[in-house]
């Protein structure tokens, strides 16, 4: 078991970090070109891509998430794929399949042709209107960054980063993702309307000339390594026991549970949930230049982290009380107890 008093930046890390703060800013205003607002949905995309986690966008239509994505895998130098999901959508659609194709000499062999998984950055438009089949097959891409066709396994490049929309509003012909499948996002990003002065904004960039086309900030092979970095950042140990209380109290069964969450909640988010909170800690920290985890990188990640991991009861929803309010009432309850 690795000692947490071991943890330290090794030489060089701190040099980096400052690099990846400068990347990190450069990237925010190449976005800010084409996108106006959404600033906290930026940072939360940026710590997903830089933890090697995976983001689920939710929000009504004409918010822009399809343009963020595409306009995030246009600032790196790296392979993008978009895929409109459809309830006649089938698995050899995303993974690919095998081509009989005529070879040299009269004869015939199949050849694997690849498909829209193999690349970098992957946009999952409206993931819920795929069928089980294709979800399954999405979720093994996800989870083991591999996919398996006619017995054969491939592997995923990498980096490989998967950005799923959502739309909270249109249900019918849709396929809610299960509770195994929403887990492997480490995030649900929510994207909300802007105010008033960004809708007018919206109207001035949008109405007029083409959009920019964005430059490039990095590269695969630079993502890949400050990936590595992100997860060297040190944790102080009360961050982890913070985490571990946080993750604990969502389970209505358990004796760390509140008595006022217990008719709320139906079932408390998992393990992973305490590994994301520090990974995003981690990120977060490094991506705002910070050589350590703050208490205040866990509360910023908090609610993307467990607002589709805390899976609340009809009671709740009775009161108007959605997963995210629990989260954040459990947070104030911690903080005031520490």
């Amino acid at each position: 078991m690795k000692d947490h008093k071991s943890e330290k930046l090794g030489s060089g890390d701190v040099e980096s970090i400052d690099e990846l703060q400068n990347i990190y800013s450069s990237l925010g205003n190449e976005l800010g070109k084409v996108i106006v607002g959404q600033e906290n949905v930026i940072e939360q995309l940026a710590i997903c891509l830089f933890a090697r986690g995976h983001g689920l966008l939710m929000g009504v239509p004409g918010l822009a998430k399809t343009l963020l994505v595409s306009k995030l895998a246009e600032t790196m130098d790296l392979r993008f794929s978009r895929i409109q999901f459809t309830p006649d959508l089938m698995p050899m659609d995303i993974t690919g399949t095998d081509i009989l194709q005529e070879v040299p000499g009269g004869k015939r062999e199949f050849e694997f042709i690849k498909g829209p998984l193999f690349a970098n950055v992957i946009l999952a438009d409206e993931i819920n209107r795929a069928p089980a089949k294709t979800q399954a097959a999405m979720l093994e891409a996800m989870q083991e960054h591999k996919v398996t066709v006619m017995g054969e396994t491939y592997e995923l490049p990498p980096p490989f980063f998967v950005l799923a929309t959502q739309n909270p509003v249109e249900q019918e012909g849709t396929y809610p993702l299960p509770e195994a499948q929403l887990d492997r996002f480490m995030f649900l990003i929510e994207v909300d309307y802007p105010n008033r002065d960004e809708e007018i904004q919206i109207a001035r960039s949008t109405t007029g000339q083409e959009l920019p086309n964005l430059n490039g900030i990095l590269n695969g092979d630079q993502l890949l390594r400050f990936q590595d970095l992100c997860r060297r950042v040190p944790v102080p140990e009360h961050i982890y026991e913070f985490a571990a209380d946080l993750v604990r109290k969502t389970r209505p069964k358990s004796e760390d549970a509140p008595d006022w969450l217990k008719p709320l909640v139906g079932w408390g988010a998992g393990p992973r949930a305490v590994q994301y909170l520090i990974l995003g800690a981690k990120t977060r920290a490094a991506l705002k230049g910070s050589y350590m985890v703050r208490l205040d990188d866990v509360l910023e990640v908090a609610e993307p982290v467990l607002a589709h991991r805390v899976i609340t009861t009809f009671a709740a929803e009775a009161e108007g009380f959605s997963s995210r309010d629990v989260v954040k009432r459990l947070l104030t309850e911690l903080q005031a107890e520490g």
